[in-house]
């Protein structure tokens, strides 16, 4: 039986990586006595993949990992297990059953929402100049990967922004082959206008992951990753 488990990182939590918060996420399943799968071998493994790994030093309350079991109690009493063992700064917020056939959030992903909070209000000239940095047609940046470096044209992986007086919102594209991080848009933005680092000092928190369920003709139709599920009763 496939199920999504949605959960939250945030705190002292935000300064662990990727690979501690999985371990992490292992131990809790045994000490919450869930009735994992686990992979066939010599040496077998719970069957667990997350959807997107959350950069060090950010927090988010939409965060994903998909796992295998073999029997489940009903949503809300796994819910109350889990977080009954698991440590400060990870709460799970819904466990919801997944089609049999249904494709990992890892490979599903195409989008993620993001609240940035600066240290202090931006002046009306920033702004000014964010909206112009959104009319651009096209602003190519060279954008490091495991690979090495490889250009990236910005502006269409931008899908939605909204600048306020301390806080930006921002829907980015977040698939498996074109992804954009946050931090990339308010670097690219910081070098087009000769902004100091300084001046522009911000926290990142993840809202939410979608997949894209549009069909023929439709240029999106992101759902929460979570809706691609349901709550057992």
């Amino acid at each position: 039986m496939k199920i999504r488990i949605k959960f939250s990182k945030t705190g002292n939590l935000k300064y662990i990586g990727h690979l501690d918060t999985m371990r992490c996420f292992q131990k809790v399943m045994r000490r919450a006595e869930v009735d994992m799968a686990y992979t066939a071998g010599f040496s077998p493994h719970q069957i667990m993949s997350f959807a997107s790994p959350l950069g060090l030093g950010l927090t988010s309350e939409g965060e994903y990992v998909d796992i295998e079991v073999l029997s489940t109690q009903s949503s809300d009493i796994m819910v109350q297990r889990i977080n009954g063992v698991i440590v400060d700064g990870l709460q799970v917020l819904s466990w919801m059953k997944l089609p049999d056939r249904a494709e990992t959030a890892m490979s599903v992903i195409a989008a993620a929402d993001y609240r940035v909070t600066f240290d202090r209000p931006v002046t009306e000239t920033v702004k000014k100049q964010f909206a112009e940095f959104l009319s651009r047609d096209s602003l190519v940046v060279t954008k490091k990967t495991k690979k090495g470096e490889r250009e990236v044209d910005i502006p269409p992986l931008i899908y939605q922004a909204d600048l306020q007086e301390k806080t930006l919102f921002l829907q980015l594209c977040a698939g498996s082959a074109e992804n954009l991080k946050p931090e990339q848009v308010l670097e690219a933005f910081m070098a087009l206008y000769d902004i100091e680092p300084e001046q522009l000092r911000y926290h990142v928190h993840r809202l939410e992951m979608y997949a894209d369920l549009a069909e023929d003709g439709q240029e999106r139709r992101l759902v929460p990753l979570e809706r691609m599920g349901e709550v057992i009763v």
